[in-house]
């Protein structure tokens, strides 16, 4: 008997070899290597179609992730960040022991777009710069982002944008990050969001965006990031106002 006697006989294979991937996944560690699609074949005795659809749902839940060539491993825990601060993704996934890296979609100075050049206080038809880059943490996407920097900040199109950090690119041309403001909202994935993100059109995302002042208060950033809500999440502090007192 294989494996999946164990449910009952209406119990869709795929989700069947899902369960049970799922349970030895909570025993393994970060980056252990899962069975390959033709050993799942065999121990469950279902088509390579099959096999596929259990580990692809969890690939968009975050719990594993694929390498072509090589298989598919166990995904590190879900990154959290503190609303408190920002600090740079390249420092916050260093900081958690997690390897940053991106893939430099699209990087250029042109002509900005009524929303661009608003959301950044300048002119219109000012030039911009447009960064559209998918973030990953021990390759596993985590984020799709994209970035419009004033034109002042052209120079970081000369640094390493897929391996270094932009905040310190930022820095070395004198540029320092110092305040910001944040909204984050729901929505749901685009075509785009689910082709780099692994996860199915129309499943729901956790979208923010912000805007980035130097030392002077000037503005020069604005970020709109595309979370995986099962690999990312942000956790906010605050202090409870109390109502006021009757008299």
């Amino acid at each position: 008997m294989t494996s999946t006697g164990r449910h009952d006989r209406f119990t869709p294979r795929y989700f069947a070899i899902e369960q049970a991937l799922r349970a030895r996944i909570a025993a393994l560690q970060p980056h252990d290597a899962l069975p390959s699609d033709a050993d799942l074949c065999a121990e469950f005795g279902v088509s390579r179609m099959t096999a596929r659809a259990a580990v692809q749902k969890l690939v968009q839940d975050g719990l594993v992730y694929r390498e072509p060539g090589r298989g598919t491993f166990v995904a590190a825990p879900v990154v959290d960040r503190q609303l408190t601060n920002l600090r740079g993704f390249s420092a916050e996934m260093t900081a958690r022991r997690l390897h940053p890296s991106s893939t430099v979609l699209d990087a250029r100075l042109a002509d900005g777009t009524d929303a661009q050049t608003r959301a950044l206080d300048a002119a219109a038809g000012s030039r911009v710069v447009t960064i559209r880059r998918l973030r990953l943490a021990d390759n596993i996407p985590l984020v799709l982002e994209r970035t419009t920097l004033t034109e002042r900040c052209a120079g970081v199109l000369e640094a390493d944008l897929a391996n270094g950090s932009l905040h310190e690119a930022l820095i070395a041309q004198g540029v320092i990050p110092a305040t910001g403001t944040s909204t984050i909202t729901a929505e749901l994935a685009t075509a785009d969001d689910a082709e780099h993100l692994s996860v199915k059109r129309g499943s729901p995302l956790l979208v923010e965006r912000r805007l980035i002042r130097d030392v002077t208060g000037a503005a020069f950033e604005w970020t709109e990031s595309r979370y995986v809500p099962e690999r990312y999440s942000i956790t906010a502090q605050f202090t409870v106002e109390l109502p006021p007192l009757a008299h």
